[in-house]
This record gives structure tokens, C-alpha cells and sequence, in this order.
């Protein structure tokens, strides 16, 4: 029914505008989602004498935001994709419309780019002596004052959203960093002499779960080994720090490499609870013998290419991973008599496993043509990370990777 008193539609229109203008104000003062609640309550009950109010707002799920008048017990009994967002406008709720609450007279979407963002259920109107509600007439009202609002709190979800998110890439930026502390830098691994030594390094994401390490053990000794963790991002790169602190521990000259292995067995086991595994190439190299001890724990076989003959092997697996069992069987270290003119290749499996249309992709392949050339080995690892894309962000590539490799001569 429409009002054709002068008076009252002036008086109609400053309320809707003054009470606009009061909503803005408070979402340029940067309010908290309680606080224009608190005003739209306010402004709902108090000023159009409303009862009852249910705010329904899209989220991960839709959850209510407001709940006023009600019985919030009840409110469970609403499916919001199920019972109202079947209105496209504002409709008043028949009897046969099966709502399963009925204290509810009115359903107010809040509808954007053709999108339920929220839904407002208004109910127990104030109704006036000729049985027409002034809640009526302001019903458009409500409505964009709800979009105004729900709008405002979306925002402040999304810059919260975004402090979280900056807050996050900082913190993994720090680990990145800390990480790449604890990997040796391959500009200072030997470069000249009988052993060379080159490495490439790159994880996935921020950080990762692959790890690398050279020791010198002596004066003619050296270790090292290449690991890779079960698993991506953080989780795996805290399980990589802590396996990098016990191997740097144990690793001494001294220590058996299988009394090493079942060792480091047992620490990830306690700090993994069985959760979590790796595999490992771990081996010792004497530059005076010439003599390679090797274990290979559920690893990539390494590639070895003799240069003069232009054959090439690879150093298999002769254990299970790192941490896949309580206690280690009995590991027999394996003895590799080194000549001249040789590259050893480790990498992690993050490397030749490429994910084609959906499926994951498994061989070497890819890499082996690299190696059989007399070209150095640090130039055949750049070109197999220029081959691959790697640094330039490879679709196809959905791992860390990193390549340890050994040029003896």
C-alpha cells in the first residue's frame, strides 16, 4: 500500500538515508564484523521493530552470522542451498513452501553477479491497526542496507585474508632462507682437482622436503648423500632440518655407513611416529683408494657414465627407505672401485617423474642423453635444468628437485 502522505515519505526517506549514511561511516571507521552487526541488529529491531532476523552468509559454507530473536538451537533445521536459494527476490514465505521453520514471514536474498552472497529470513513484523506492516514498505531497503553490510563484513574476511596470507609467504620466505642455510652453497663445493663436485637445488614451493649434503670426513675422505622426504611444503622441510642435524651428528670417518643408516633409521622414526619416511643415496668416496661405499635406501638408482667406454649403470636400491620400518634389516654396504673419467649423477625422483595429461610419468630417459658427452658434468646439469624448464616454471613438474653430482678424473 503506498504511503500518499508527503510528511511521512519525507520522513521515510531522511530515516533510509540518514541510516545509510551512519552504515557507511562506520565501515570507513574500519568496524569489526561484530560491530556492524550490532548496528544492523539495531537498525532492524529497534528502528523497523523486527523480531526475528536470521543473516545467512556464504563463507567456505554458509554460515549464520546473526541470529536474533530466534532460538539458535533451531537453526540447524535450515539447509540454505536446500530451502532458500530458490529465491531470486524477495518472496514471502506460503505455507506450502516447506521451509522447515515457520517463525519466518519474509526471505531477502543478497545477490551478486547472479550469486547468493547471503540471505536474510525476517519474521514477527510489527504490524499496524490495518494489518499492513511498515516492514513492507522498507523491504527494498532492507535489502540493500543487507548487500551494504554483507559486502563490508566480505571485505573485511578478504584484508584479514590477506594480512594472513602476507603474514604466511614472510614466514616461508624465513624458512626458505633458514633452509637454504642448512644445504651446502654449491658455488663452494670442489670445483678442480681429481673430485668435482656440482649441485642444483630447487623446491617446489617455498620450501621442501629434498636435501643434499657434502662432508669432508678427512683429509683423503669425503661423505655425502641426497635424501628426499615423503610429502611437500612445510612439514616435509621441518623432517629434512631435523635429519640434516642428526646425519651432520653421526657422519664422522669413523662410523660404519650401515651402523649410519639404521642409526638415522631410528631418529626419524621418533621424530615421525612412522608418519612420514625418506629415501636416501648416503655414500663415502676415498680420493686415495679410489673406493666408493655406498648405500642406496629406496632411492633413485644414481647414473654412473664412464666417459672413455660410454657405458652407462646405476647404483640400485639394496634397503628400504629411511623410517618405513621400526628396525632396518641387515644393510650391506655396496663398493664401487672408481676410475677415471667417470660422472656419478644422484638426483630426486622430482626430476623424472613428469605428470602428462593427468598420469604420472616415470624414467630417466629424459636425463641419460645429457650425460654422454665429454662436456663437464656441472654444464650437463645446467642443461638438463634448462631442458626441463625448471626455473621457469614447468607445469609438468610437481616436486622438488635436486641434482648431486661427482666428475672423477
Amino acid at each position: 500500500m503506498a504511503d500518499n502522505n508527503p510528511v511521512n515519505r519525507l520522513q521515510i526517506t531522511k530515516f533510509k538515508l540518514s541510516t545509510l549514511l551512519e552504515v557507511t561511516q562506520a565501515i570507513n571507521e574500519n568496524l569489526s564484523q561484530e560491530s556492524l552487526l550490532a548496528r544492523y541488529e539495531a537498525i532492524l529491531t529497534k528502528e523497523l521493530k523486527i523480531g526475528k532476523i536470521l543473516l545467512f552468509k556464504l563463507e567456505e559454507n554458509w554460515e549464520c552470522i546473526l541470529c536474533s530473536g530466534y532460538d539458535k538451537s533451531q537453526i540447524n533445521l535450515l539447509d540454505v542451498e536446500r530451502d532458500l536459494l530458490r529465491f531470486d527476490g524477495i518472496s514471502f514465505i506460503s505455507s506450502d513452501q516447506q521451509i522447515p521453520v515457520h517463525a519466518f514471514d519474509i526471505v531477502i536474498p543478497v545477490i551478486r553477479d547472479n550469486q547468493h552472497l547471503a540471505v536474510v529470513l525476517i519474521g514477527d513484523i510489527d504490524e499496524e491497526s490495518e494489518g499492513v506492516s511498515p516492514v513492507i514498505k522498507h523491504l527494498h531497503f532492507i535489502q540493500t542496507l543487507s548487500n551494504i553490510i554483507v559486502v563490508a563484513i566480505e571485505n573485511i574476511r578478504l584484508n584479514q585474508e590477506n594480512i594472513r596470507q602476507a603474514a604466511i609467504k614472510k614466514e616461508l620466505e624465513l624458512a626458505s632462507k633458514l633452509q637454504e642455510m642448512l644445504i651446502p652453497d654449491p658455488g663452494k663445493l670442489p670445483s678442480d682437482g681429481a673430485l668435482k663436485v656440482s649441485a642444483f637445488y630447487h623446491p617446489h614451493m617455498d620450501v621442501g622436503g629434498d636435501y643434499y649434503d657434502f662432508i669432508e670426513l678427512g683429509d683423503d675422505e669425503v661423505g655425502f648423500c641426497i635424501c628426499d622426504v615423503s610429502g611437500k611444503g612445510i612439514s616435509a622441510a621441518i623432517i629434512m632440518s631435523n635429519f640434516q642435524a642428526n646425519l651432520r651428528a653421526l657422519f664422522t670417518s669413523h662410523i660404519p655407513l650401515e651402523t649410519l643408516v639404521g642409526r638415522l633409521n631410528d631418529r626419524v622414526n621418533e621424530s615421525t611416529k612412522g608418519e612420514r619416511f625418506l629415501t636416501m643415496f648416503i655414500g663415502k668416496y676415498n680420493k686415495r683408494s679410489r673406493e666408493l661405499i655406498y648405500v642406496n635406501a629406496g632411492h633413485n638408482s644414481p647414473l654412473v657414465y664412464n666417459t672413455d667406454t660410454c657405458e652407462m649403470s646405476r647404483l640400485d636400491s639394496h634397503c628400504v627407505g629411511i623410517g618405513m620400518i621400526d628396525e632396518m634389516p641387515p644393510i650391506v654396504p655396496q663398493k664401487l672401485r672408481v676410475g677415471k673419467n667417470i660422472k656419478l649423477l644422484c638426483y630426486t625422483d622430482g626430476l623424472v617423474e613428469i605428470l602428462n595429461e593427468g598420469l604420472v610419468e616415470e624414467s630417466t630417459e629424459t636425463i641419460e642423453p645429457f650425460l654422454c658427452n665429454n662436456l663437464p658434468l656441472a654444464e650437463n646439469i645446467e642443461d638438463i635444468v634448462k631442458h626441463h624448464g625448471i626455473l621457469e616454471g614447468n607445469q609438468a613438474i610437481f616436486d622438488d628437485i635436486t641434482l648431486l653430482g661427482f666428475e672423477f678424473s
